[in-house]
């Protein structure tokens, strides 16, 4: 059995040789070989990732003992809220650094994960930016991981092709493309295929400096117009961990001797706690700030998360959670404030929505949904949202365009005032709503699948019509976990039933005899259907909440060459 620590997992004593990659000293890799992905694992590229390890990991590890320690004050019954110490920041007349030309006009965003058809075809979609990700919409394989950065590198230097033989079609980019950002996995996640000094390598550090080594050089020739590489960074909670970035940042801009403020980044603002360290977050990284975005769906599941311990804040169903209800519309009007008054955008959230193709009138009544709420998020003063799927994209642009005409951004022209009132209350505030029994089918059914899809390689996923990712399985996961804590009862489908475990077993039942229907037997017992099944079924029912269902299920696709046995 493999141990668990610092990101709650360690490898096997490792022998100093390594069989295929060139490492350098201290540095092992546990990986598949393979020839192309050789050209990616270079010794000085290991080299560089391994400085950044040896030079951050103590920070690191400081910042995750903060999470815990908040986590203990919040179960305890404290609540989050802006931080005294740091009033004169929140107060001070700064401004991050002027926004690249390059980045000026971020009206529609597609994300996707670093897969190469997925890659051309977002690159191509006719959006603003494509982000391509190495966090909730991949699952952590070595092979997806390391290809992604194969896929990447060919990207930046404009020779990606694919050819999809079932189509018999070859995909290439076209000559006006999306900017390329790329999102990190979280500092949460680790590497567990690189040790570096008998350590599993920190997840984001490998997939920033491998991408970083490999690409700074041509992407500010070709895409940056002398600025970049560009990123969105995931799943902070302080500002401490947007420190830790910056000085990432600048230690790479040293290593390739290129202007301080040459990278950029976008930060996630999708933690509860996070939402009160929005001034602090951009101050720290003011030199390499391009503005925060509202990552709403790991932002209801850092609610549930960060109330855990309190039976007063219960989430109705959570299709009911949307940006209408108070605490998330004032953390968007307040991310819209806190970003124009310092001269940097602010990105609204995601529409997860997927074409519904035979359909038509379930598909424009999906499309008028979108249209709504891209209404409210421009008409608010968001300088550009996200779209999970390149057929929504003409919908979104007409709508920004309409609101924006041919303005870049709403940076000087929506400073939202009127949210400088907003109090730590607001950004709290009971989520209002009712529970039903379909629900808790529905976060079982949705949860189940996603973790399903993704214990197989898949960390994007097509389920009713919208594109899940990670954030949705954990709202369903937490969700399900907190009903079951405080047995609450039903509300809302007038029959009164409370929450227990007897009854959660009888609709895990039920609805893994649905998705086996619903998907066919044969791919049902090929899947990883029963797997992900316990594995979802034992976070619910634990007493003590984990932190993230991908950690835990981490291990189930860990797979070391050659087995740790035989380097022992």
């Amino acid at each position: 059995m493999l141990g668990l620590g610092t990101y709650g997992y360690t490898a096997p004593m490792a022998r100093k040789t390594v069989v295929g990659y060139e490492a350098p000293d201290g540095v092992d890799i546990r990986g598949r070989y393979d020839e192309e992905l050789a050209k990616i694992l270079t010794k000085d590229a290991l080299q560089f990732v391994a400085d950044l390890q040896r030079e951050f990991r103590s920070q690191i590890k400081y910042a995750m003992e903060c999470r815990r320690e908040a986590k203990r004050r919040y179960n305890e019954g404290a609540l989050p809220g802006f931080d005294p110490a740091t009033r004169y920041v929140r107060e001070g007349d700064w401004v991050c650094a002027p926004v690249p030309p390059a980045v000026a006009d971020r009206k529609v965003e597609i994300t996707g994960p670093v897969e190469r058809k997925m890659i051309i075809n977002a690159l191509n979609s006719g959006a603003k930016v494509f982000m391509a990700d190495f966090e909730d919409a991949l699952s952590p394989s070595w092979e997806n991981l390391m290809r992604g950065q194969v896929n990447l590198k060919d990207a930046v230097d404009g020779t990606i092709s694919f050819h999809d033989q079932a189509r018999n079609r070859v995909y290439r980019l076209n000559d006006q493309t999306a900017q390329l950002f790329v999102r990190p996995r979280g500092w949460h996640l680790p590497e567990a295929h690189i040790l570096i000094d008998g350590e599993p390598a920190t997840g984001c550090l490998v997939d920033f400096g491998l991408y970083f080594f490999h690409n700074y050089a041509t992407f500010r020739r070709r895409q940056g117009e002398g600025f970049g590489p560009f990123f969105y960074l995931p799943k902070m909670e302080h500002s401490r961990e947007a420190k830790i970035w910056n000085c990432v940042f600048e230690r790479a801009e040293k290593m390739a001797g290129i202007e301080r403020g040459s990278i950029r980044a976008t930060v996630l603002i999708e933690t509860l706690p996070a939402v009160f360290q929005m001034d602090e977050i951009l101050y720290e990284l003011r030199d390499h700030s391009v503005g925060l975005n509202c990552g709403r769906w790991d932002y209801i599941f850092s609610y549930v998360k960060t109330f855990q311990g309190h039976s007063d804040r219960l989430l109705p169903d959570r299709v009911q959670v949307g940006m209408t209800q108070h605490f998330m519309k004032s953390y968007s009007d307040l991310l819209i404030r806190t970003c124009h008054r310092r001269g940097a955008h602010a990105m609204g959230g995601m529409a997860a929505q997927i074409p519904i193709r035979d359909d038509p009138a379930a598909n424009e009544a999906a499309l008028d949904l979108v249209r709504k709420d891209k209404q409210r998020e421009v008409r608010a003063g968001h300088d550009g949202t996200w779209a999970a799927h390149p057929g929504l994209i003409p919908a979104c642009m007409e709508v920004f365009n309409n609101n924006m005409g041919n303005a870049a951004n709403q940076i000087q022209t929506m400073k939202r005032e009127d949210a400088a009132n907003i109090t730590e209350e607001d950004l709290i505030q009971r989520p209002r709503g009712v529970r039903t029994m379909e629900g808790l089918r529905l976060n079982t059914r949705v949860g189940i699948q996603y973790l399903a899809a993704w214990l197989t390689g898949t960390g994007s996923v097509p389920l009713y019509n919208l594109m899940e990712d990670a954030a949705t399985a954990e709202i369903s996961r937490v969700q399900n976990w907190q009903w079951l804590k405080y047995g609450v009862e039903l509300d809302g489908d007038g029959l009164g039933v409370k929450v227990s475990l007897d009854l959660f077993g009888r609709v895990v039942e039920e609805e893994m005899a649905r998705i086996e229907r619903e998907v066919g037997r044969e791919k049902f017992k090929k899947g990883m259907y029963k797997e992900a099944c316990k594995i979802f079924t034992r976070q619910c029912t634990t007493p003590t909440l984990d932190d993230f269902l991908t950690l835990d299920a981490y291990n189930h696709i860990v797979t070391h060459h050659p087995k740790p046995s035989s380097r022992l």
